[in-house]
Parts: C-alpha cells; structure tokens; sequence
C-alpha cells in the first residue's frame, strides 16, 4: 500500500524549480517525479493560488500554452518546506525500524 500525502502545491514548486514549464509538462513532470496524477483542475487551481501568493508567475503565452515559472519567494518557500519535511521524514523513519 502506498499513501500519497504530498499537497499539489508543493509538487508544482518541486517540478518548476527545474525550469518553467506549462500545464501539459508540469502534469507529466509531477506524474514521473511523485508517481502522483493531477487534473487540469487540481494544477489550475494550485498555480492559481500560487500566482496569487506570489510564489508562480505566468510568463508570456507560447502557441496557446502559457509557462510559469518559480520565484524566488516561491524557491524559499520550497526549501524551507521541503528542508522541514526531510527533517521529519529521518526522524519518522527511524522511529520506524522497530517495525521493520
């Protein structure tokens, strides 16, 4: 059984700290990185909370597809979450052996 905790949210910070990429790429990016599918809804409504938080912008539209990329409010917020999670995740774990 495998749980997936991760909020849409962070998934999209993770996927664009690699580059900016449009809806299409961020789907299938999000899909291969975390094994988690998320719909046009779900990533629209992410991206636009995001934008509104200023942590995403949306850069000029290309060919109908409009790219966001990251900012650095964006990337600090990303390190700082991801940095808290891992601390977590080594403390979890090992607290987990005794039922390994």
């Amino acid at each position: 059984m495998e749980a997936r905790f991760a909020e849409p949210s962070v998934l999209i910070l993770a996927s664009l700290s690699s580059g900016p990429k449009h809806g299409y790429a961020l789907i299938k990016d999000i899909e291969e990185m975390a094994g988690a599918r998320l719909g046009p809804g779900t990533l629209y409504g992410a991206l636009t909370r995001l934008e509104r938080g200023g942590l995403v912008e949306a850069l000029p539209a290309q060919d109908r597809r409009r790219p966001y990329r990251i900012t650095p409010a964006g990337a600090a917020a990303a390190r700082a979450y991801l940095e808290h999670v891992q601390r977590v995740a080594v403390v979890g774990l090992k607290r987990l052996e005794a039922y390994s």
